[in-house]
């Protein structure tokens, strides 16, 4: 009885904890989960603006204005959609640039605006760090023209081939403007290949050559870049401007930050017009939501509080309610497993309930019975094989002692009676053995390809000659040639116990689709319905005075069923009484040869 209550208070004390921390926990993840999400969502803003900073810093140095930028901004809103987000461009009092408008990230928004600028990249935002600030693929007047470019293409293409031909790795690459370069591994090219560099009025050099002979194009665009930087820059600086290995400006006083960062600005001037102008983007979620943390109020935490008492006092109650309803079922399968640990087969828990409890107590029951059932078949083995083994060790036995007493004579049919009677309990043996195997799952096979005909017709021969066989020619099957002809010849000789001498035997194999069907059907007396289903147990018999003169172990059949299984297949019986009884062997057929 302590017990029954002891159970019961700690029913009462686990629903109330459980009530309880399931309130609190529902709220505080409520709260929780909502600032988590804001600041997640936060988080994948941020996460998100490299990405698009970078399309449109590469779209604004290679188009003058943002007109044709539709596209391209209606690809990167898609992207965004998925995460509930959207992109605002705008000029710098506000207006929309192209795509949806508002939010363009003015003072007071929990999301920053960027400028979008191809001569002033953002470090902090570009997947590359930029020489001086400004987008490679700013191009402008130094833009080489196609005859140009042809040009300096075929010298690149002619000192590669050279280079090549000296065992020298090579890559032919190109900068925006067209202009073509070599990268190798070595510092120098051979000599024989740097006259091949320069022809005309063209220079290729290398990636990291100092400097290169400009073309036409790109003498005009430097002087124009120098006429821009003459107020800040010595004329003599100025005037040694040139291009290195991949087209981009060098000059002497490059040394020098004052004059390194007036050159950047005019690059910046001369440029300006060639690229968009500057844009400012925002990423917002869509609606313009912040992530101001949620927070709980007093009044609220009253209510949860409020709650969480009211959901207890309602679980104590249930529990109460229920609490007898399980302790009293589990009391009744106590008792029943007390009685059936000290030997009593027959019992049984009974109960009321109608819910998880009933199903408790019903599995607890068909576990009895099935203990029950299992004591029997235990017992009637044991009975069977001593049975089967005390018939012919005492027919051996007897027959010893008379030849022994000198009553009887050791003569040729004596000893013939006595090897069959010895055959009989190898037999048996044998079929325990294998029994056992399969029980253990130690049953081993060795499977190869065979033709199940000429199997059949073997088994067939070593009959009686009552037995007929109808197969096709050829009929493929993998499975261990050995087991399956003992699986057979049970079946054949079990038939043939059976069969009258007047009577037939015919072994019909085909296969159906991807299985190999054996029929063994006989004209003996058949098999009453209500004891098929009984013909593949161990030492079963329909004649319960266990009469000999059929002969047989009682183990064949359920030897064949064993192996059947062992092989992926099944074996079945059909019978007619007065009109002889059919087995089936199904087993998985070999793949037909392409």
């Amino acid at each position: 009885m302590a017990r029954r209550y002891g159970l019961r208070a700690r029913l009462v004390a686990g629903t109330v904890l459980v009530a309880t921390a399931a309130v609190a926990a529902t709220a505080w993840l409520a709260v929780y989960g909502t600032t988590t999400s804001i600041n997640r969502q936060q988080e994948s803003v941020r996460g998100h603006y490299p990405y698009v900073y970078q399309a449109l810093i590469d779209y604004a140095a290679t188009h003058p204005d943002w007109t044709s930028a539709g596209p391209l901004i209606a690809g990167l809103s898609a992207d965004l959609a998925h995460d509930g987000l959207r992109i605002a461009l705008t000029t710098a009092d506000g207006r929309p640039v192209v795509g949806p408008s508002g939010a363009p990230g003015s003072a007071g928004t929990a999301y920053p605006s960027v400028a979008v600028d191809p001569l002033t990249i953002d470090r902090t935002l570009a997947a590359v760090r930029f020489r001086d600030g400004i987008n490679p693929l700013v191009v402008g007047p130094f833009q080489l023209t196609p005859p140009e470019h042809g040009d300096l293409t075929v010298l690149a293409e002619r000192a590669a081939a050279c280079l090549r031909r000296h065992r020298v790795a090579v890559d032919v690459a190109e900068v925006t403007s067209g202009r073509p370069y070599l990268r190798i591994p070595e510092a120098r090219a051979p000599r024989a290949c740097t006259g091949l560099l320069a022809e005309g009025d063209g220079y290729v050099g290398f990636s990291d050559s100092p400097t290169v002979t400009p073309t036409a194009t790109e003498r005009a665009a430097l002087r124009q870049l120098a006429l821009l930087a003459r107020k800040c820059i010595d004329p003599r600086g100025a005037a040694r401007l040139s291009l290195d290995g991949t087209g981009q400006v060098t000059t002497g006083a490059a040394q020098d930050p004052k004059a390194r960062q007036c050159l950047v600005d005019a690059r910046r001037q001369m440029l300006r017009s060639y690229v968009a102008p500057t844009a400012f983007l925002s990423i917002v979620p869509a609606g313009d939501r912040t992530g101001t943390e949620v927070g709980l109020s007093s009044a609220g935490a009253l209510r949860i509080a409020g709650a969480a008492g009211i959901v207890a006092v309602l679980t104590v109650g249930v529990a109460l309610l229920l609490a007898d309803r399980v302790i009293r079922p589990v009391h009744a399968l106590t008792v029943a497993a007390r009685r059936m640990r000290a030997g009593d087969r027959s019992a049984r828990a009974g109960t009321t309930a109608g819910w998880e409890i009933a199903e408790l107590t019903a599995a607890f029951n068909e576990m009895a019975e099935h203990v029950a059932g299992t004591e029997r078949q235990r017992r009637e083995l044991t009975s069977d094989i001593s049975h089967e083994l005390r018939n012919p060790l005492n027919t051996i036995r007897g027959w010893l002692i008379a030849a022994h007493d000198g009553v009887a004579d050791l003569d040729p049919e004596l000893v013939s009676s006595l090897l069959a009677e010895t055959a009989l309990l190898h037999r048996l043996v044998d079929d325990l053995r294998d029994l056992a195997l399969a029980d253990a799952g130690e049953l081993r096979l060795e499977p190869v390809e065979l033709n199940l005909a000429d199997l059949l017709r073997h088994v067939a021969a070593t009959g009686s000659g009552r037995v007929t066989v109808q197969a096709p020619p050829r009929l493929l099957l993998v499975a261990d040639p050995i087991r399956i002809r003992q699986a057979v010849g049970n079946l054949v000789a079990n038939a043939e116990r059976y069969t009258p001498p007047d009577g037939s035997i015919t072994v019909r194999a085909r296969r159906v689709e991807s299985v190999v069907v054996i029929d063994v059907a006989d004209t003996g007396p058949g098999i009453a319905a209500a004891d098929l289903p009984h013909v593949f147990d161990r030492f079963w018999r329909a004649d319960k005075s266990r009469n000999r003169r059929t002969g047989g172990t009682g183990l064949g059949l359920a030897v064949v069923r064993k192996l059947a299984e062992a092989h992926g297949g099944t074996v079945s019986a059909v019978s007619t009484p007065g009109a002889g009884s059919t087995f089936t062997l199904r087993l998985p057929a070999a793949k037909e040869p392409a």
